[in-house]
């Protein structure tokens, strides 16, 4: 099985670094790139030839915000799943997501494991 392709929206050097080292231990899967800001993450992802299979992104970031990027990412990699992971993952901003074409919506606090299960679930062949 190939590694999930994954670009990675978050803004804290902390949370990043254990984010990438958790999600490549535990699954087939490679962080391609990640930005820290909005205009930092639009621009990675306006090149085509990114190929990104997953975004993950945060609410918060240095700049800009990550409801921003959410809102845009599919007009530049429509084919990818939209992941949005945050401490703020109440029901109002979880529709709001939802409505700006989030696929799912993850509390960073509370749903890691099942953040981990549906990018194992990405990863696994369609059944016909």
């Amino acid at each position: 099985m190939s590694a999930l392709r994954c670009f990675l929206v978050e803004d804290s050097p902390t949370i990043r670094g254990e984010l990438i080292a958790a999600l490549e231990e535990m699954l087939p899967l490679q962080v391609l790139a990640w930005a820290d800001n909005e205009q930092a993450a639009l621009e990675w992802l306006a090149v085509p030839d990114h190929g990104c299979e997953l975004i993950l992104i945060d609410l918060f970031l240095k700049s800009g915000s990550g409801m921003g990027v959410l809102a845009q990412a599919g007009r530049f990699q429509g084919q990818a799943k939209r992941v949005v992971l945050s401490n703020y993952a109440t029901p109002d901003v979880r529709r709001r997501c939802l409505a700006l074409g989030a696929d799912r919506v993850f509390d960073k606090s509370s749903e890691i494991e099942e953040l981990v299960d549906y990018c194992r679930s990405l990863g696994e062949p369609a059944a016909h």
